[in-house]
C-alpha cells in the first residue's frame, strides 16, 4: 500500500512519518481492498491548543473512505482518526460480506 504524507507549510520530521505510516499500514491488515492512503497534516489557525488537523484518505475499490481530526498533537489526531477509519472499513467489509 502506498502512504503519501503531505504537510501544509511546514515540514514533517523522519519520527512523525515514521509514525503515521505504521498506523496507516495496520489498516491494510483489517482489508484487503485498499489501494492507498493520502495523509495531509495542517496547523489550524485558532487559539486553542488543539490545533494539529490530520486528515486521511483510504482509497478503496469502490469508494473512499476518510477521517478528519483535531488535537493537540499530530499523533493523537492520528490514532483518533485510524480508530474512525477501522470503524468505517469494518462496516464496508460487512457490506462486502452481504451482513
Amino acid at each position: 500500500m502506498i502512504v503519501n504524507i503531505s504537510s501544509v507549510h511546514f515540514k514533517t520530521d523522519q519520527k512523525l512519518e515514521t509514525f503515521i505510516n505504521e498506523k496507516v499500514e495496520k489498516l491494510a491488515k483489517l482489508y484487503d481492498g485498499i489501494i492507498g492512503a493520502d495523509v495531509t497534516l495542517k496547523l489550524e489557525n485558532t487559539e486553542k491548543p488543539e490545533n494539529k488537523a490530520v486528515e486521511i484518505r483510504m482509497k478503496i475499490r469502490g469508494n473512499d473512505a476518510m477521517a478528519s481530526k483535531v488535537a493537540k498533537s499530530f499523533e493523537e489526531a492520528t490514532d483518533t482518526a485510524v480508530e474512525a477509519l477501522k470503524k468505517q472499513l469494518k462496516k464496508v467489509k460487512d457490506k462486502e460480506r452481504g451482513n
